[in-house]
C-alpha cells in the first residue's frame, strides 16, 4: 500500500539526530544538572537537552535525572499506575519482520485467528480478574484480521459480561489503515490507536522489513497523521528497543512527538518502551543488533520522563518482575498484568507457549500479585477509564496534563477504581494492603476533594459501579 501525496516526505532527521548526539558528548556536569532542573519544571526539552541527558556519564547527573523524573511523574500523574491487559486476536501475519515471532516465514509458529465466540470468552476471564482497559492487538492481515474484523472484535469486547461486569475501554494496536479505516475505527469508540514505528532509523528499517506492508517506513511512519485525521487524537507511539541504538530511536521518538505536537495541538496520549525479548524464529529478537542493558532502560524511562512529561510511559511483561517494580520509581504511569501474547493465551494455557506467542514474557505474575506488590509500595493500582468518557481526550487532554492539572481528577478516580477492585476481587493480603492504601491516599488530598470521593467510595459500598470524577 502506498502513502498519499502529502506523505511522501518523512519528518525523521537523522543528520540532526547524530549531529545533536554528537554535540551532546560534550557537555559536563553543570550543563546536564541545567537540563534536569528544567526538566523538573514539567514543561519538557528540546532535543539538544535530551541529548546531553543520553550521553552524561556523571554518576551525580545520573542520580539527579532519576530523581527528578519521579518528582515529574508525581506532579503530573501522582502515584496512580494504569493497568491493561493485551488481548491478542490473530497472530495471522504478512510482514516478515526479523525480530518477530508472528513473521510470516516461521512455519513452526502455531497460526489463530480468534472467532468472535472465543474473544467473547477470552474477555470473560479477564473480567473476571478485575480487568477493565483491554489493548486489542492483531497481526497485520488484510483478508483475515482487517478493519471488517478489527470492527467485529472491539464490538464483541465491550458486549462481553460476567455478571454486570465489563470492559470500559479498548485500545488497539492494529496494522496501520486508510483515514477511511481510521474513521471506522474511530466509531467502535476506542480509547488510543497504537503503532509502533518499531526503528526510526530507516536503513534499520529496510533490513528489519525485507517484505511485506510494513517494508513501506513512510506509510507506517505517518499512521498517526492518518489516525489524528479520523477523529482518533489519543496517540500510542514507540520504537522496540534494540534494533538500532536506542539513544538515536529516544530522540526519534522526541521528534515525532513534537512533530505531532505541533501539527495537531496533541503529542502523543502513550510511549511504550519495549526491549526486544526472544522469540520463535526471530533472528533479530534471539541476537538483538543493539543491546540495551538495564542501566541503559533506566536511563530511557527517566530521558522520556523528563523530555515529554504529559504522556503516559508502557512498561509490558516483557520485563521480569523485580525490574518492572524497580522502573515504576523511574517514571512509568501505565503496565499490564497477568499478560499473554498469544491468540487465545487466556483460555487455553496450551496456546501460551513459545509456538504461539509473539516474544516471551518476563513477568509471570497474576494481576492480583502485581496490585499486592504496588499496594505494599504504596503506589495505587488505577482502572480509571473517566477521561475517555467525559471526552477529555486529545486537546482537552493535553491541556490539563501540561498544566498539571490532571492529577485533580487521576488521583480520586484511581482510589474510586481500586475500592470496586478491592470489593468485587481481592482477596487476603491485597485487600488488607489495599484498604491501607486507600486511607492513607485520601488523607493526601485536599478537603474539598476528599469529601466528594469519600462520598463517592461509599456509594461503591453500597453497590454502585463504574463512579467517577
Amino acid at each position: 500500500m502506498s502513502a498519499v501525496v502529502d506523505e511522501q516526505v518523512g519528518f525523521i532527521n537523522e543528520e540532526k539526530i547524530i549531529s545533536l548526539l554528537e554535540a551532546g558528548k560534550s557537555a559536563d556536569r553543570e550543563e546536564a544538572l541545567d537540563v534536569i532542573a528544567k526538566g523538573r519544571e514539567c514543561r519538557g526539552l528540546t532535543l539538544d537537552e535530551l541529548a546531553i541527558l543520553l550521553q552524561t556519564r556523571d554518576e551525580q547527573a545520573v542520580s539527579a535525572m532519576y530523581e527528578a523524573a519521579l518528582y515529574v511523574k508525581n506532579a503530573i500523574y501522582g502515584s496512580r499506575i494504569v493497568f491493561f491487559a493485551p488481548l491478542y486476536v490473530s497472530n495471522v501475519c504478512a510482514n516478515n519482520c526479523l525480530y518477530c515471532g508472528f513473521r510470516r516465514d516461521n512455519k513452526d509458529l502455531v497460526r489463530r485467528v480468534l472467532t468472535q465466540e472465543e474473544i467473547g470468552r477470552e474477555v470473560e476471564i479477564l473480567l473476571e480478574e478485575g480487568h477493565k482497559r483491554i489493548l486489542l492487538v492483531a497481526g497485520e492481515h488484510a483478508g483475515r484480521s482487517g478493519i471488517d474484523y478489527i470492527e467485529r472484535a472491539v464490538g464483541t469486547v465491550y458486549n462481553a459480561r460476567v455478571g454486570s461486569a465489563g470492559i470500559r475501554r479498548i485500545n488497539v494496536n492494529c496494522a496501520p489503515l486508510t483515514v477511511e479505516e481510521f474513521t471506522r475505527l474511530k466509531a467502535t469508540q476506542i480509547g488510543t490507536y497504537q503503532c509502533f514505528q518499531e526503528t526510526y532509523h530507516i536503513d534499520t528499517y529496510k533490513l528489519m522489513h525485507p517484505s511485506g506492508p510494513k517494508a513501506d517506513y513512510l506509510w507506517r511512519l505517518h499512521a498517526p497523521d492518518r489516525a489524528m485525521k479520523a477523529g482518533i487524537d489519543d496517540i500510542g507511539i514507540g520504537a522496540l528497543l534494540g534494533l538500532a541504538d536506542y539513544r538515536f530511536e529516544v530522540m526519534a521518538v522526541l521528534m515525532h512527538a513534537q512533530y505531532l505536537d505541533s501539527k495537531f495541538g496533541v503529542g502523543p496520549h502513550t510511549i511504550s518502551i519495549p526491549r526486544l525479548e526472544p522469540a520463535l524464529n526471530a533472528p533479530a529478537a534471539n541476537d538483538p543488533p543493539h543491546s540495551v542493558s538495564d542501566d541503559d532502560m533506566r536511563r530511557i524511562v527517566a530521558c522520556f520522563r523528563l523530555a515529554v512529561p504529559y504522556t503516559g510511559i508502557i512498561l509490558s511483561t516483557r520485563e521480569r518482575a523485580e525490574f518492572r517494580n524497580e522502573m515504576i520509581g523511574l517514571g512509568i504511569s501505565q503496565i499490564s498484568a497477568g499478560s499473554r501474547t498469544s491468540p487465545g493465551g487466556y483460555l487455553d494455557s496450551k496456546a501460551h507457549k513459545p509456538d504461539a506467542e509473539q516474544f516471551t514474557i518476563g513477568d509471570e505474575r497474576s494481576l492480583s500479585e502485581v496490585m499486592c506488590r504496588l499496594c505494599q509500595d504504596n503506589y495505587i493500582p488505577s482502572f480509571c477509564t473517566a477521561c475517555y468518557r467525559s471526552g477529555r481526550t486529545g486537546e482537552r487532554f493535553m491541556g490539563l496534563a501540561k498544566h498539571g492539572e490532571i492529577r485533580k481528577m487521576c488521583a480520586p478516580n484511581a482510589l474510586l477504581s481500586l475500592k470496586e477492585y478491592l470489593i468485587d476481587y481481592a482477596e487476603g493480603d491485597t485487600r488488607e494492603d489495599g484498604e491501607r492504601l486507600l486511607a492513607r491516599s485520601l488523607e493526601e488530598l485536599s478537603p474539598a476533594l476528599r469529601s466528594k470521593t469519600v462520598d463517592l467510595l461509599a456509594r461503591i459500598e453500597q453497590g454502585e459501579r463504574d463512579i467517577y470524577v
